[in-house]
């Protein structure tokens, strides 16, 4: 088979991948709609609010699989089937997996934020910025109790790390981009942060149903 052919293949089927609405699935087979519940994003965070913590961080696993899936086994795959694999297809197939996510085909392109998607991406290519970024989400929540603060200040951290930890200038540029990618959808959380109506958790209050 043809490398490029084959590389092509790739990059769509991490795009189709990552634009599995699985915050939508898992939700609607509990009976809810969450576009319509909470914040109306499809992502992890207002699952866990509206549907319960279980069902939350069933989504996370899920969208973080769709990440790291295509970055880590679909190289591996076109080198099989072409005889050669290109220079960072999966950093490619990772940032098609997030753009699937973020712009889903199934969902008109109306998808999530991509932070559990991008942390698959980073587990794929880079497990110690993934960790260095992990624990700054952890610290920040903490103190701040905003899911959506921390996952900034995750997302700048992973890009500074990788420009501090990782050699290639390809690599560095593609964690910069996946970090802009989550600062920018974002965007209404920092509005609501601005004006103050932010959602805050709450950790002795129960999601509901």
């Amino acid at each position: 088979m043809d490398t490029n052919l084959a590389a092509g293949a790739a990059l769509i089927a991490a795009y189709l991948i990552g634009a599995i609405p699985f915050g939508l699935i898992v939700s609607r087979a509990r009976g809810v709609d969450i576009r319509k519940v909470g914040s109306g994003n499809i992502g992890a965070t207002n699952v866990f609010r509206c549907v319960g913590k279980p069902w939350g961080m069933l989504v996370f696993a899920l969208d973080m699989l769709k990440g790291l899936a295509p970055t880590a086994c679909f190289p591996a795959l076109v080198g099989a089937l072409s005889g050669h694999t290109p220079g960072h297809l999966g950093l490619a197939c990772g940032l098609a997996a997030v753009a699937g996510h973020n712009w889903p085909v199934y969902l008109g392109f109306k998808g999530g934020k991509g932070v559990a998607t991008t942390t698959g991406v980073l587990l794929g290519v880079s497990p110690a910025a993934m960790g260095i970024g992990l624990l700054a989400w952890i610290v920040t929540f903490v103190l701040a109790r905003y899911v959506s603060v921390a996952s900034m200040v995750a997302a700048v951290v992973v890009a500074a790390g990788a420009w501090w930890m990782e050699p290639a200038g390809v690599t560095r540029a593609v964690f910069t981009l996946l970090a802009a990618f989550v600062l920018w959808r974002h965007k209404s959380n920092m509005q609501r942060l601005r004006n103050g109506t932010e959602s805050r958790f709450d950790f002795k209050k129960k999601p509901k149903p």
